[in-house]
């Protein structure tokens, strides 16, 4: 079942001629500010200098004499990794938002968005990421909120979307119905939203069209009894929604993970636990049998489309099963993939559980780099909590896989693109700073 519920905006001819007053009294540019608008008060978001303001204590990897640095900004950034842009967005005044944009290599702004209302409160930036469908990047926002009653309408509850094209800027609005608060996610070619069970839409970037997999027509997999329990939509992917069950995961109308389970794992004990563009990171049970199969999980990298299992690697089950698992994340170029204390080569078919003998994990990696370079703590809760300061930092060469101790006040990056670090830290007055700082040549 399909639906398409997009709002077109019309630009009226006296805001046209006032766009032309401005690009006038400006005196024109090169286009990608065009989106700026003509209440711009909050001065410029970039500062053009040899160097940022603000040199932090960082990895030795990155020169903190270079580089760019921001303020004000959104807790959320995303990045488009093929253009090498950053979106973040900035708050006009106490109702409006509008998306920015920079080139994460050089810190020039890019194109500006208009600003706009979101129908949640105001009180809290609305959520932001970036997808890529066919070759080409979008950067996302998204609120839910309350359409207001009228005469013909009674109120209702929707999530709105703004999909601005990276390139140029080019926005459209799409508004999805939705009962209750979601989760929006951008790890496929399209935007997900969900209720973390089986109510789902996948929002097509490039049309809009917003398409809805009723919760009987879910494909449950033949024989696989614990896919009918505690199912949920966990992904998008080129062949179909990725969903999984108590345990059990599958693409609707596609592979199943009791044919894709990796060499001496149980083929019924699959259990998707992090998916990021292209790949699912998931946890298997020993093989019956098995001497460890009471000790040990076996990690398993699969590829989205067919569900093969690329890398895999045996560790120590937890003590205490974690309420949520680290989200996978992926160096820039998708040669690494690290999550928590796991750590996989993808192009070497190497992979590395960090812990200790007695199934603690006290490193939490957070980022990696194209070169193979991990960043991450020790002792730290989650890596939220490690980028945040937590624990004692650390970074580690996949090559050689041993973790090196950092200064105790270095800060670790939140991202790298363009072979550029970004960091992050909130000053005296709140207001939250991002900071590229280019890696050393040579």
């Amino acid at each position: 079942m399909r639906q398409r519920v997009v709002r077109v905006t019309l630009v009226a001819g006296l805001i046209v001629l006032a766009l032309l007053l401005l690009l006038s009294m400006c005196g024109g540019g090169d286009g990608e500010g065009a989106g700026k608008a003509a209440d711009d008060k909050t001065g410029k978001p970039v500062r053009h200098s040899a160097g940022p303001l603000t040199r932090l204590t960082v990895p030795s990897a990155y020169d903190t004499r270079q580089g760019w640095e921001i303020s004000n900004v959104s807790p959320e950034y995303a990045i488009a990794q093929d253009s090498g842009r950053i979106g973040y967005l900035e708050r006009v005044d106490e109702s409006r938002f509008r998306l920015r944009t920079l080139d994460s290599a050089t810190g020039r702004p890019g194109w500006t968005g208009q600003p706009w209302h979101p129908p949640a409160s105001a009180d809290q930036f609305p959520g932001l990421l970036s997808v890529a469908k066919d070759g080409r990047e979008y950067f996302v926002t998204w609120s839910f909120g309350t359409a207001g009653e009228d005469a013909l309408n009674a109120a209702g509850t929707f999530v709105a979307l703004d999909v601005y094209d990276v390139a140029d800027g080019g926005r459209q609005r799409i508004e999805v119905p939705w009962p209750t608060a979601p989760t929006v996610s951008g790890t496929g070619p399209g935007i997900l939203i969900s209720d973390g069970g089986t109510r789902s839409a996948v929002v097509d970037p490039v049309s809009g069209e917003v398409t809805r997999v009723p919760q009987d027509a879910l494909g449950y997999p033949k024989g696989c009894t614990g896919c009918r329990r505690l199912t949920a939509v966990r992904g998008v992917t080129t062949k179909g929604l990725l969903l999984s069950g108590d345990p059990g995961f599958w693409v609707r109308g596609g592979w199943s993970s009791r044919s894709v389970g990796p060499a001496r794992t149980d083929p019924a004990s699959g259990v998707p636990t992090s998916v990021a563009p292209g790949y699912v990171l998931a946890k298997w049970q020993p093989a019956k049998g098995s001497k460890d199969a009471g000790t040990y999980d076996i990690w398993a990298v699969h590829e989205v489309t067919t569900g093969r299992p690329l890398v895999q690697v045996r560790c120590h089950k937890p003590a205490i099963e974690p309420g949520e698992y680290p989200q996978a994340m992926l160096s820039p170029e998708g040669g690494y993939l690290v999550a928590g204390n796991l750590a996989f080569d993808l192009e070497q078919r190497k992979a590395y559980c960090f812990e200790e003998s007695d199934g603690s994990k006290p490193l939490t990696l957070t980022t990696v780099t194209d070169s193979g370079t991990a960043y991450g703590a020790t002792s730290a809760r989650s890596p939220a909590d490690a980028l945040a300061g937590g624990g004692a930092p650390i970074e580690l060469d996949l090559a050689t896989a041993v973790p090196q101790a950092l200064s105790p006040n270095v800060r670790l990056p939140g991202a790298e693109t363009a072979g550029v670090g970004v960091f992050s830290w909130t000053d005296t007055k709140d207001r939250l700073h991002l900071i590229g700082y280019p890696r050393r040549q040579g």
